[in-house]
């Protein structure tokens, strides 16, 4: 484990993960691209159709191409940690694995390695949980794009299986668009085993496709509409008696926990983009955190306490000013000071109390270096120190 953090602060574990289905999916496609190159002299000059073109793909090549470049997509969908694009790399790579070992009869690097990548993906299944619009929208385009392709390319390879038969692009296309959507105009029949087959296949993936596109992002546009109104309006009617904590850094969001664990209710203010910073279910408001609009929206009049924790001293200053103006007569403000040297620059915005860590520190380690016992006795004036009275200013 303290191996795997050391490897975080470098590289994220996420983006290792996407990386290696994106390998999987290099190393399906490769094969299949190589007898391209091979044969691209043949496809240019000597082809004078399309099954003659594709002649040297065998009967699976195409659902392998087909697979290989939708882990690649489903890599790139990976890196924005998306669940849906989670789910669909493992159930692709345990489809590799199952056709391999069950149908072809071999183990193979490849198996090895995606079964790996499988396990990969279970163990930290945990840090792919988003459902953004941008990456289900990505994830619709990429799976009806990649159908699309396989249609065509199964219809073009078995053209001559068709009645009347397929041999363009356009024919192709308008086959496999018809086939997706299940229309089935008639027009044009499979009259083989393998043609009736194939369009069975084209159908099927037409309807998984189209309902699991519809309902990712319709889902997703849902989500975020119920979160929005559950956030923006209700929870505003519910914050009264509350802890504001204004920052992203990691004492506010320690300090956050540690209010929510105690039952606590917290309302968080950050700057525009940083909400991600904080749990999904978590109460945050997003703006200028000295400004006594955000505060307001935030419910600083009915707050118990406004508390200012970002990097910045002369932030926490300008927020306790705002906190004054915004708060109730019973919110009380505390301010954090990052530089004891500017502790005497906080106290004259007058907060109820000051906290300061660097003095802290350096009353627990001269303790320490003087063999002296660290209890209650320990003076938290030095840490936790009281401004004057009257915080309003009055």
């Amino acid at each position: 484990m303290r191996i795997l953090n050391k490897i975080e602060r470098f590289i994220p574990v996420t983006f290792i993960v996407a990386l290696m289905v994106a390998h999987n999916g290099y190393l399906i496609l490769s094969p299949i691209l190589w007898q391209l190159l091979q044969h691209s002299h043949d496809f240019l000059n000597s082809a004078n159709s399309w099954h003659e073109a594709m002649g040297f793909l065998d009967t699976m090549d195409i659902p392998r191409l087909m697979i290989g470049v939708v882990l690649i997509f489903m890599a790139i969908i990976l890196l924005f940690r998306a669940r849906l694009a989670w789910f669909f790399a493992l159930m692709l790579l345990g489809c590799i694995v199952i056709v391999d070992i069950f149908i072809f009869k071999q183990v193979t690097t490849l198996v090895w390695y995606s079964l790996l990548t499988i396990a990969g993906l279970a163990i930290f299944w945990r840090r792919f949980d988003h459902h953004s619009l941008g990456s289900t929208s990505f994830f619709a385009i990429a799976s009806m794009a990649s159908l699309i392709v396989y249609s065509m390319l199964g219809t073009l390879y078995i053209g001559e299986q068709f009645t009347p038969k397929i041999t363009d692009l356009p024919t192709a296309f308008y086959f496999a668009i018809v086939c997706m959507s299940t229309v089935g105009f008639g027009d044009i029949i499979p009259h083989t085993t393998s043609a009736r087959m194939f369009t069975l296949t084209v159908i099927i993936f037409g309807i998984t496709v189209f309902a699991a596109s519809i309902a990712s992002v319709a889902g997703t546009l849902i989500s975020q509409n119920l979160q929005h109104i559950m956030k923006g309006r209700f929870t505003h009617m519910i914050r009264r008696n509350h802890y504001i904590i204004i920052g992203t850094s990691s004492l506010a969001q320690n300090v956050y926990q540690g209010l929510i664990k105690s039952g606590g209710n917290v309302t968080l203010v950050c700057e525009p983009g940083n909400k991600a910073l904080f749990p999904e279910h978590a109460d945050v408001v997003e703006g200028d955190p000295s400004s006594v609009t955000t505060l307001t929206l935030a419910g600083a009049a009915k707050a118990k306490y406004i508390v200012a924790l970002t990097e910045s001293d002369a932030v926490n200053a300008f927020i306790i000013l705002a906190a004054k103006e915004a708060g109730g007569l019973e919110t009380k403000t505390i301010a954090l000071v990052n530089e004891s040297q500017n502790m005497s620059k906080i106290k004259r915005v007058k907060p109820d109390a000051v906290l300061s860590l660097q003095l802290l520190g350096s009353e627990l380690l001269v303790r320490s270096l003087n063999g002296e016992t660290i209890n209650n006795d320990l003076n938290l004036d030095t840490f936790f120190s009281n401004a004057p009275e009257d915080p309003k200013g009055k």
